[in-house]
């Protein structure tokens, strides 16, 4: 019966000296004239496992010549080494060849860049690195759902195809059955939607937003966990146009509660990912971030600061620095504004009552009628982690919102039922889940925390 490697790893003390199957994939294969060390790694654990075979194997030689990436089944009786770096290893009384792989395998014992390894998306799972990342990533989405599912919010899967314009038709992709060689037209030049599958345009979504509205106001609180979709043509290390959100909605919870959840979130899901996953932290603080481990645990045990946007730029203007883009009490913040910031502040900080100019028609506009009830949370070395507001719950207001803002109604009238049928204040968040894991991980780049990016001019695999 097949053992997995974590197994071994987690309960050595009950394997010690027992014999043990192993199937595995070949990390390193170091053969000298008498013995050999394999060490091998099936992917259920971050550590690799080193095995042992003697000459006195019958297919010693054949061992011997096994290649890296090879996948292999070990049988061998587990033996403790707590002299030596690793606690224990396996010495092999027979080596099975299950899948043999050539010497231009790609992914070879040596330093990959990761722009080279970005073009074999497929295969670099299977290096040190990814390995750490994609753990992570799993275990940081367990995180998310633990938190949510232990205080009883609901998990609502929204629709990717929709015909609701949260983020603006100009950022959302469009979908069609439509021949794009031949499109139906109407009377005035313009194509008719009435002959596509749903009968009028219709995009891949960029936010869940508006439907978990809607089922906060029937269970209260709620999430949303899936893909989402933005047209933005950015080639930063921090876009893409294919991501995962995070997207909770609370019934009855101002900007204050709200906040108060952003800060619980967070510091649960740092917790739970230094619990689950010590060795792949341990690796990107040594080989990816140093300090990481010290960031992580900063946070956990920080209080998160609160100031209000005007506040901020004040702060900015009195600096000492001379900065690329002038700070505005009008404007949005810079990246070397939020720098600056979370340094000042020596931590987490959050950004309330932004200009209302420059945020959408679903937030709650405050008493000055200059700002709404927004927040962003800046993080150090990330920057913003999470954006969210207090929504606008007078339909009278909402409505004189999206009048101003030339917002169509028409599409989304179901929407306003919300604040039609029993409407109540209520507040809700956003947060990307690949910034979440660059900030868990440091790695510095969004192409490297998800398995297959998708970017402007990069559509591979």
């Amino acid at each position: 019966m097949r053992t997995k490697i974590r197994e071994l790893f987690v309960k050595t003390a009950d394997y010690a000296s027992k014999e043990v199957t192993v199937c595995a994939w070949v990390r390193t294969n170091r053969a000298q004239s008498q013995f050999g060390f394999l060490n091998i790694n099936d992917g259920s654990f971050f550590e690799n496992l080193q095995v042992v075979y003697e000459q006195n194997l019958d297919n010693f030689d054949n061992i011997s010549k096994i290649g890296v990436g090879a996948s292999v089944k070990v049988v061998g009786t587990l033996v403790l080494t707590p002299e030596n770096k690793q606690p224990f290893e396996i010495k092999a009384s027979g080596v099975e060849l299950l899948g043999d792989c050539p010497e231009d395998y790609p992914i070879q014992p040596k330093r990959h860049t990761r722009e080279y390894l970005r073009t074999v998306a497929h295969l670099r799972p299977r290096t040190n690195l990814f390995s750490a990342v994609f753990r992570v990533r799993s275990v940081a989405a367990m995180a998310i759902h633990s938190y949510f599912q232990e205080r009883g919010y609901l998990y609502v899967h929204t629709p990717l195809i929709t015909c609701a314009d949260c983020e603006g038709s100009d950022q959302m992709f469009k979908i069609t059955t439509l021949n794009m060689n031949n499109l139906p037209l109407t009377d005035d030049g313009k194509v008719d939607f009435n002959k596509d599958l749903f009968g009028k345009q219709a995009f891949i979504t960029g936010s869940g937003q508006l439907q978990g509205e809607t089922f906060a106001m029937a269970f209260g609180d709620i999430y949303t966990f899936g893909p989402t979709f933005r047209t933005e043509n950015s080639n930063t290390q921090t876009h893409a146009n294919e991501f995962w959100m995070i997207e909770p909605e609370m019934a009855f919870c101002d900007l204050e509660g709200l906040m108060d959840i952003e800060e619980e979130m967070l510091k649960y899901v740092v917790k739970y990912v230094c619990e689950k996953c010590p060795e792949e932290i341990d690796f990107c603080d040594k080989f990816v971030s140093k300090g990481l481990k010290d960031k992580l645990n900063d946070i956990v045990n920080a209080k998160f600061t609160r100031i209000k946007h005007h506040d901020v730029i004040d702060i900015l203007k009195k600096a000492d620095v001379k900065w690329e883009f002038d700070p505005d009490y009008g404007e949005d913040i810079a990246k070397e504004h939020e720098k600056y910031i979370v340094e000042y502040f020596h931590g987490p900080v959050f950004v309330t009552d932004w200009p209302k100019d420059i945020k959408a028609y679903y937030m709650k506009v405050n008493p000055d009628n200059k700002t709404v009830a927004a927040v962003d949370l800046l993080v150090p070395q990330a920057g913003e982690l999470m954006g969210g507001s207090q929504r606008e719950e007078n339909l009278d207001k909402l409505i004189e919102r999206m009048d101003e803002m030339g917002v169509d109604k028409e599409g989304i009238d179901w929407y306003l039922d919300t604040r039609r049928y029993g409407g109540c204040v209520h507040s809700g968040f956003g947060m990307g889940f690949e910034r979440l894991i660059m900030y868990l991980t440091g790695v510095e780049n969004i192409r490297d925390v998800i398995p297959y990016p998708r970017t402007p001019r990069s559509c591979d695999f």
